[in-house]
């Protein structure tokens, strides 16, 4: 399916959710790898805030992308932020939704206004 590029230069995103591994299994617990390169997939919650519009987004990333310093509540920047539709059958239902995965996260320079 196609992915698109998702423009983050003009938005602030805030980290809600610390980084954490994404289970793949629920029943059996196991943690998601890459398909390709076998490494760990984080998961991590941010508000995504553009044009005086936010929105809640679960991102993927993997694990060597996730960089020290984040906090809760910190702005972030997502680096190589794409998202991905999908549509799948679950329980005799069609469900359908957005993934959202980067290549890393890092927290964000703060810039001051000239007026402050």
């Amino acid at each position: 399916m196609r992915s698109i590029r998702v423009e983050t230069s003009g938005a602030t995103v805030l980290l809600t959710e610390a980084p954490e591994p994404k289970v793949k299994d629920r029943q059996t617990g196991e943690i998601a790898k890459d398909a390709q390169s076998g490494e760990t997939l984080m998961r991590l919650g941010v508000v995504y805030i553009d044009g005086g519009e936010s929105s809640l987004l679960q991102v993927t990333v993997p694990e060597s992308g996730v960089t020290e310093g984040l906090a809760l509540g910190a702005p972030v920047t997502l680096i190589g932020l794409i998202a991905r539709p999908w549509d799948t059958v679950f329980n005799g239902q069609q469900r359908h939704g957005i993934a959202f995965r980067a290549e890393a996260i890092a927290p964000a320079a703060i810039s001051v206004g000239a007026g402050a």
